[in-house]
């Protein structure tokens, strides 16, 4: 009974998962084949090549995705959330070496930097290659096909600010029906050649590397578009669940994908002239409107899943300090991770139509895709290898056997893509760097406010020593918010200057981002009572969590001390920066980049959801 029950509860999560998970990956056979022979660097559409290609798909799906990710890098999770900066989290918690640290954080902090230029091809080069689909049932669609494109994803990007609670019930019925009819279209041409499934022979794929090395390595950095999408499998592993994935990949997802890959190669083994578009061309003639729609929810899907993955990555970013405080908006009350930023949904959406209208088909889009994908991948490797000595102990021979290989061939598929940085690889690399540099100029430009802060800052302990009977107090709480968890908040300093009073009863709040991506609610608050009508309370939060300090002060009574929100009163400091000339410490530029960052970034009221007329702020400046 426990085991019906069981299996109940899990297909609800597995249909889920195929909806969300699997979107990028899935939509892949819309333009890989047709990219390895008729893209930048076309491959002869001849029978031993056919095979040969064949064998690489299949071992490249095998390898990255079904071994790597599926099977090894998804047993690393941090409390059950997967992606870079859940690792980089993990890592750090167990490293004790500060280059080691160092050297980890950089990497895990560029491997976000590059999704967000992932993030931003992805729906580009999806939908469209979709919507291409009309040119097979007519040349004269040809000139609709970019404004068709272009209404699709701006109406995406105008309706996330609704969410996807009610529009994702429909991801995982459409998305499986989608994998049902390639998988059977794939099927139904291989009954027709059979003999295109001696390509599972590894051994076709050595003699096409062995016998055409160059055109090989030039094959490589089309070929990585079938594993596109195969690093979502570990990033969304905190939604699902690693079982869910992985039954869903194993029983579902690969079959299809591979049946549909081979379908297209027994396809052009027959007809040579269809590699314009093999994938449409499986399908009867009858069929290409309904398939043509059914790619596109299918791409639409796929876009989502991206967008909501930059959202989760965006706010994990600014729980762990990596970025300023946004505004965050849950667009549903049961679901956690249903979340809409308007800083990220807008800047992917300015970045989507420049790709779509600048690269104008999914051909030339072909060309920047995967530099991001292989970027992380490769810096996955490098992060799991870590995992495996510090947290697995694995033995390191072990760790070199497993690791080296994931790193070589990373290496290969990394380096075949870079040689399409002239043709649109730039722009993953350029969008990276971007957000590389704004996330590192966030880090360090914070440390150097607390470090100025720790340097203004008077001892709590001295404080409360000289803290006189002449100070008048007046009834009520005040709560101050300050990072500091030893000295006297600025805010309460300039108070007591400028009113020249005190509370009777005063807490001092810090809010600290662990390195887990959720905190139970018993370690959610810590309470320590000082002299003088003093408190310092410590509250906790995950970096998958958004804070709500009224509701975390609830929590207070366990220690018997309560806050009536609407009698409290809380200070908060706002520190103005002003970017120094010398630029010891920071390059003048980026002292500016930060200053600009602080400026716009969403007020501490607004995000630590206080209500705005129980706020006082007082400003302080800082030269950094």
């Amino acid at each position: 009974m426990s085991h019906e029950h069981s299996r109940k509860a899990t297909a609800p999560i597995v249909i889920a998962a195929i909806g969300v998970v699997f979107g990028d990956i899935g939509t892949s056979p819309l333009y890989a084949l047709k990219e390895i022979f008729n893209g930048h660097h076309p491959i002869p559409v001849t029978p031993d090549n056919i095979f040969g290609i064949l064998s690489m798909v299949f071992w490249s799906i095998m390898a990255l995705v079904t071994v790597k990710y599926v099977s090894v890098i998804m047993r690393a999770d941090n409390r059950g959330e997967g992606g870079s900066l859940a690792l980089l989290a993990l890592i750090t918690e167990k490293s004790h070496n500060r280059v080691v640290t160092w050297v980890i954080s950089l990497l895990g902090i560029f491997a976000a930097a590059l999704f967000y230029g992932d993030s931003m091809i992805t729906p580009a080069i999806s939908v469209l290659s979709a919507v291409e689909g009309l040119e097979i049932i007519s040349p004269d669609f040809k000139a609709y096909v970019l404004p068709i494109t272009l209404v699709i994803l701006t109406g995406l990007f105008f309706i996330q600010h609704r969410g996807t609670d009610t529009v994702g019930l429909f991801f995982g019925p459409v998305m499986v029906g989608w994998f049902s009819v390639i998988g059977v279209l794939g099927a139904l041409e291989i009954a027709r050649h059979p003999s295109v499934l001696a390509a599972l022979n590894p051994m076709y794929a050595i003699h096409f590397i062995g016998d055409h090395t160059a055109l090989a390595f030039l094959a490589l950095g089309s070929v990585v578009l079938a594993v596109t999408g195969g690093e979502a499998l570990y990033t969304d592993m905190g939604h699902f669940g690693r079982f869910p994935i992985r039954l869903a990949w194993f029983g579902f997802v690969m079959p299809a994908l591979v049946l549909n890959y081979f379908g297209q190669g027994a396809l052009l083994l027959n007809e040579p002239a269809a590699i314009e578009s093999p994938f449409f061309h499986l399908g009867p003639q009858w069929a290409l409107v309904p398939l043509v729609i059914l790619a596109t929810l299918a791409t639409v899907i796929a876009s989502q899943a991206v967008i909501s993955g930059a959202f989760s990555v965006a706010r994990q970013a600014v729980q762990m300090g990596f970025l300023p405080r946004m505004l965050i908006i849950h667009t549903s009350g049961k679901a956690q991770g249903q979340i809409y930023i308007p800083f990220t949904n807008w800047t992917l959406y300015i970045a989507v139509v420049a790709l779509v209208v600048g690269f104008k088909n999914s051909s030339n889009l072909a060309a920047a895709y995967g530099i991001a994908v292989t970027g992380t991948m490769l810096i996955d490797t490098v992060l799991v290898a870590f995992v495996m000595v510090l947290l697995w102990r694995w033995h390191p021979l072990l760790v070199a056997l497993v690791a080296g290989s994931f790193l070589a061939v990373d290496i290969a598929f990394f380096a075949a893509n870079a040689l399409k940085i002239p043709q649109g690889g730039w722009f993953p690399l350029v969008m990276g760097l971007v957000a590389f540099t704004v996330l590192t100029t966030w880090r360090r430009g914070r440390r150097l406010v607390r470090r100025e802060l720790a340097k203004q800052g008077i001892p709590m302990q001295a404080f409360l020593g000289v803290l006189g009977s002449d100070i008048h107090r007046v009834s009520g709480t005040a709560v101050f918010m300050t990072s500091s968890k030893e000295d006297v908040p600025a805010a309460l300093l300039h108070n007591l200057k400028h009113n020249q009073v005190l509370h009777e009863r005063v807490a001092l709040v810090t809010v600290e981002t662990t390195d887990t991506p959720y905190v139970n609610n018993f370690d959610r608050v810590y309470l320590h009572r000082m002299e003088k009508g003093f408190m310092r309370i410590v509250i906790r939060y995950g970096f998958m969590e958004d804070p709500d300090i009224p509701l975390a002060l609830e929590s207070c009574k366990r220690f018997g001390e309560s806050f009536e929100i609407m009698e409290t009163t809380f200070y908060v400091s706002r520190e103005t920066v002003i970017p120094g000339v010398v630029g010891r410490n920071i390059h003048p530029w980026r002292a500016r980049l930060f200053a600009f960052m602080s400026k716009n970034a969403t007020s501490a009221t607004d995000f630590f959801k206080i209500p705005n007329n129980r706020v006082v702020e007082l400003g302080t400046q800082l030269v950094i």
